[in-house]
């Protein structure tokens, strides 16, 4: 059986009570990074082994782990944060292991764009999500030409390091229309801003910007 384990985002108490079972008693723990995982893992004491697997080793770690599937082992597939397969590499054992009909099944858990949604306020019964935007600024404003289009909610992340060059290429091509900016969603510092593009761009640049960034149009 693989095991798709959505972990916290942030809060290492947003974890439900099934994936800590699953997570205890599968053979195999398959991580992006065993180091971050190992946080978790120590904190609800999990001595479960672990093995990376990442973008770089893919293929071959892919191979390994479809090798012990056949063999009758259980492995659980986490990602750093949130559901595995949504912008890591996840997806791919998971196509390999339908491909070779080894039994799958998912552990429900937190995920930012959904949080970010639902805080947001905006309509939800119909959204896109965009995952990240190119981090050159032409690719960028032309994905969110074509963004623009859409006659639906809009999420999409942004990291600390792009996030005001992608406020004013959002200033600049939805004007004054509402939008909402998470931060560090489930942590700490969470913050969520509400406004016009124009105000939360000034809002922003007065602190030096940090964490993740989940923005909802």
């Amino acid at each position: 059986m693989l095991y798709i384990v959505a972990t916290p985002i942030g809060n290492l108490k947003d974890i439900t009570l099934r994936a800590i079972e699953v997570l205890k008693s599968t053979d195999l723990i398959a991580c992006e990074d065993t180091r971050h995982t190992r946080i978790l893992l120590d904190h609800y004491n999990i001595s479960t082994a672990t093995t990376s697997f990442f973008q770089h080793n893919q293929i071959t770690k892919g191979q390994y782990l479809l090798k012990l599937l056949k063999e009758g082992k259980s492995v659980a597939l986490v990602s750093d944060a949130g559901m595995p397969g949504i912008l890591d590499p996840g997806y791919k054992i998971i196509n390999l292991a339908i491909k070779n009909n080894i039994e799958i099944t998912v552990i429900p858990g937190a995920t930012a764009f959904i949080n970010a949604l639902v805080l947001s306020g905006k309509p939800a019964h119909s959204f896109s999500f965009a995952g990240f935007l190119p981090n050159k600024s032409g690719a960028r404003r032309n994905r969110l030409k074509e963004l623009s289009k859409l006659k639906q909610t809009i999420i999409f992340y942004e990291s600390c390091h792009r996030i005001l060059a992608t406020l004013e290429d959002i200033q600049s091509i939805f004007g004054e229309k509402e939008i909402v900016v998470a931060r560090e969603l489930t942590k700490k510092f969470e913050e969520i801003k509400r406004g016009r593009p124009e105000d939360i761009l000034k809002e922003v640049k007065q602190q030096k910007p940090r964490g993740e960034f989940t923005i909802v149009i």
